[in-house]
């Protein structure tokens, strides 16, 4: 097994303190990301823009911090055990790497819709999947039976504070990069990333406005803090595969301790924001990931002429159904 070193399980929301000393231990099995920028985007958008971009991070997207913090508060001697989630992809390949770096098993409990980048990335790194059915109880269920019949840790998605406090550290790179902004844009799911940008931003600096980007459809994290009790989606069709679940209790009351607002975007707005981030930007990023730009180009009013941050969350895209979806073939080849 690879000595990752240990770090204290957090059981409250991570102070300023403790996003520094888990940055400074995550740090070194990261990749640096860089902060881009588009002098087309800017014009577009009325304002000045940073990406973060967390597409190129290990395997492709900001869930390897999280994994990495939230297996460092697993003491030494029960890590042989080995480490099991259910993800539908990213967390799923950041769990299996993380594993794969301490030297010990992944079970991976898996959607049977997952996306087949996302699954064939999480077998490469040598885990187990598990499959199931596309539902939260099924998860659950099934990662119950998992960890009963291997002992395995489970290690959570996003409803933790070990890993909302390694999500956390994306802000603050992006805040050390770039001090003077003005908003900060992520999009939001199980909330783990927009949770640990709250609380980053919050450390940097209280004026900065904090706003969590959600799909019109899976809209649980608009309707949980307009209605002030916890919401679930009663569907998942939306193309940011990554943003379908539901938001979680932990990530709910850190974003209604200070969220400036959760900004849903159609369908329509999510592929166009990914072609541009495509296009100008020359990156691969996945539907999830330009979701905040398709919030900032949505309502002009909250970022015209401000200086905005953007986490660009992942790059995993399943590329030949995303092209069959922006260049669908003539009818006669579609029946073929």
């Amino acid at each position: 097994m690879q000595a990752l070193p240990s770090l204290p399980a957090l059981t409250a929301p991570p102070t300023a303190d403790q996003l520094r000393q888990t940055h400074t231990a995550i740090s070194p099995y990261l990749q640096e990301t860089p902060v881009l920028r588009s002098g087309g985007l800017n014009r577009l958008a009325g304002a000045e823009l940073w990406f973060k971009c967390e597409s190129l991070q290990r395997v492709g997207a900001f869930k390897m911090r999280g994994a990495l913090r939230a297996a460092m508060a697993i003491p030494e001697a029960e890590r042989f055990k080995g480490l099991a989630t259910h993800s539908s992809g990213n967390h799923a390949q950041a769990v299996a790497l993380t594993a794969r770096l301490l030297g010990v098993p992944a079970y991976i409990v898996m959607p049977v819709n997952a996306p087949g980048p996302k699954r064939q990335a999480t077998l490469g790194y040598g885990a187990e999947i598990i499959p199931c059915e596309a539902t939260l109880q099924a998860r659950e269920a099934t990662l119950a039976q998992v960890v009963d019949r291997t002992g395995a840790h489970f290690i959570p998605p996003y409803d933790d504070y070990n890993i909302i406090a390694g999500q956390a550290t994306s802000a603050l790179e992006l805040l050390d990069a770039q001090p003077d902004l003005e908003a900060v844009l992520a999009p939001v799911g199980g909330g783990g990333l927009i949770s640990g940008t709250l609380l980053a931003a919050r450390a940097h600096r209280k004026d900065i406005r904090v706003y969590a980007a959600e799909p019109s459809r899976v809209d649980d994290a608009f309707r949980s803090l307009q209605s002030g009790v916890l919401q679930g989606n009663t569907r998942t069709d939306t193309i940011a595969d990554g943003l379908r679940t539901s938001l979680g209790k932990r990530n709910f009351h850190i974003l209604q301790s200070g969220l400036d607002g959760v900004l849903r975007v159609d369908e329509d707005e999510i592929v166009s924001a990914m072609v541009l981030i495509w296009e100008r930007l020359k990156i691969v990023v996945e539907p999830s990931a330009a979701v905040p730009l398709a919030a900032v180009l949505r309502y002009p009013e909250l970022f015209s002429g401000k200086k905005v941050g953007l986490i660009l969350s992942g790059g995993n895209a399943d590329l030949l159904e995303l092209l069959h979806l922006l260049n669908p073939p003539p009818a006669a080849l579609a029946t073929a």
